[in-house]
């Protein structure tokens, strides 16, 4: 009997260690406890401390530092084929079919035009230049799916349990879960969040559309150059888009329903266009398509009409990409069964400033989220802040003002903050100074590219310090130099502090630095001499 209970002490005290040690970050463990009357009962009440729907850039971060934090979680990922029959593997957009494969097509791209410029700089050249799109593809998917196996490690790394699942909500607590064999469970949290992204939409309105064309759901993973394609659409996807391919050497046209980069300054999207123009990219303006119709010959032919002459042409294409814009993707997520609340005009998850949706312990963040901007790096702040928050760590809110962005055309585009046009509506014109330069990067000057579209807008109150209210550069490396001057809207940046600042020469972002002309004084901005 003594031997007996010596050993059902032990016991206990193995206990007691087991419950500290799962304790100790506070994280609930569902370890079984001994009881005085021999019964085993559960330690925590749900699965997971947090769950997250959807693995891309903001839940993988959230879910990470959540982890760090000694939450027990789990995300759920799983990528339905787009229309075409593409899939890929856990990232998400950016990482898949956004920033990541964009980026490098850009790059490659921009390896032709750099190509050509070597002549005046006297590398010798043959006269023909071709681009291989099957090498570069694979070269660019290679990379994503090291990332796509890197994030997975990093999953494992910390400690959070990936279900290549797709997840609905049962209620505020539990997630039914169903695998790619039709395999169903459920998982249960305290908390939830959902990070779901977008897809690109198709106009359901024109015939052969979704039958004939792709998006950059597929653009990225095509293992054989699209040849001529028209790109429908003219947000910054479908410049990017655009650029690349006319970079690549193929016919590429872009039709335009109404304005080029909708939501950005629209003298910089201008100048955007223009020099794709210059650079060999067709633009249909104020076009608007019809129908897309298969040709036994393979060739894609597409109806359009004129808006403003209301003819009606044709043309032939190899590839339609359309990027009339993005869906969230709440399809399935059975939202409305929980109560969330929906934005009916958006399809968006309407969202507190702590990223809360109408269900207290249901959060989301993203491009899922209403209001919120659609890029990746906001997503990924956003969430790693909630993860804080929900252990008590922190009170602290996501920013999302003053932003900083770049569009990677041919000629970059870089912004932070209001467009000229937003400032003037919330300010007035008669209390913002624009001060601006058109301006000659020296990379062009031997090389004798047109830098008609080099151009620096910084925008201002008029008040005594002048605090900037938007900064705009086209030019080489704009996404580098946007992002170094946009730490400085963080510490209230005033047109005195671009003044205080000593540039770094020769350098294009040095103009910055140099602004003293203004628009209102009328006077030429060209900038002369180095």
């Amino acid at each position: 009997m003594a031997a007996f209970s010596r050993g059902r002490q032990k016991i206990r005290a193995l206990c007691s260690l087991k419950t500290l040690i799962c304790t100790r970050n506070l994280t609930v463990c569902p370890v079984k406890l001994w009881s005085k009357n021999s019964t085993l009962i559960p330690a925590g009440k749900f699965d997971y401390d947090l769950v997250v729907i959807g693995g891309g850039s903001g839940g993988l971060a959230c879910s990470k530092e959540a982890a760090q934090l000694g939450q027990k979680v789990a995300v759920l990922d799983y990528v339905e084929p787009s229309l075409k029959g593409t899939k890929w593997g856990l990232g998400g957009t950016c990482v898949n079919v956004g920033c990541i494969p964009k980026k490098l097509m850009h790059q490659a791209a921009l390896l032709g035009t750099a190509v050509k410029d070597a002549k005046k700089y006297g590398w010798q050249i043959p006269e023909t230049l071709s681009h291989d799109w099957p090498t570069m593809a694979e070269a660019v998917q290679n990379h994503v799916k090291s990332l796509n196996w890197g994030h997975r490690v990093q999953l494992q790394d910390k400690k959070v349990k990936y279900l290549n699942m797709k997840g609905s909500l049962l209620d505020k607590h539990t997630i039914k879960t169903i695998n790619a064999n039709g395999k169903e469970m459920t998982v249960s949290a305290k908390n939830i969040v959902l990070a779901t992204g977008g897809r690109p939409k198709y106009p359901t309105h024109v015939p052969g559309a979704a039958e004939f064309g792709i998006t950059s759901d597929d653009v990225f993973w095509l293992k054989d150059s699209p040849k001529k394609t028209l790109v429908v659409g003219a947000s910054y996807v479908a410049l990017e888009c655009a650029g690349f391919l006319t970079g690549f050497g193929l016919d590429t046209t872009v039709m335009v329903r109404s304005i080029a980069l909708r939501g950005f300054d629209q003298q910089m999207a201008g100048l955007v266009t223009d020099y794709m123009e210059a650079y060999g990219t067709k633009f249909s303006w104020k076009c608007t398509p019809k129908k897309v119709e298969k040709l036994p010959s393979g060739l894609l032919q597409v109806t359009w009409t004129d808006l403003k002459t209301k003819e009606e042409h044709k043309d032939t294409f190899n590839t339609v990409l359309w990027a009339v814009g993005r869906a969230p993707e709440i399809r399935t997520l059975d939202l409305e069964k929980v109560g969330i609340e929906i934005n009916k005009e958006t399809g968006k998850v309407v969202v507190a400033p702590d990223e809360a949706t109408s269900v207290p312990n249901i959060y989301a963040i993203g491009d899922i989220a209403e209001g919120r901007p659609e890029l990746t790096p906001t997503a990924i702040r956003a969430g790693k802040l909630l993860a804080h928050r929900l252990v008590g760590r922190s009170t602290e809110l996501m920013n999302y003002e003053n932003v900083a962005t770049a569009v990677f055309t041919p000629l970059e585009y870089g912004s932070v903050g209001l467009s000229e046009e937003e400032a003037e509506r919330r300010h007035g014109k008669d209390q913002i100074e624009v001060y601006h330069a058109f301006y000659k990067p020296l990379e062009f000057a031997v090389a004798q590219r047109d830098s008609s579209q080099c151009y620096i807008k910084v925008v201002c109150l008029r008040e005594a310090e002048q605090r900037v209210l938007g900064l705009h550069f086209t030019g080489l490396n704009a996404g580098e130099v946007t992002q170094g001057f946009s730490l400085g809207f963080q510490c209230g940046l005033t047109y005195t502090h671009l003044r205080n600042t000593v540039g770094i020469h020769p350098t294009c972002a040095e103009e910055l630095t140099k602004l003293n002309i203004t628009k209102r004084s009328g006077l030429d901005a060209t900038v002369t001499g180095c």
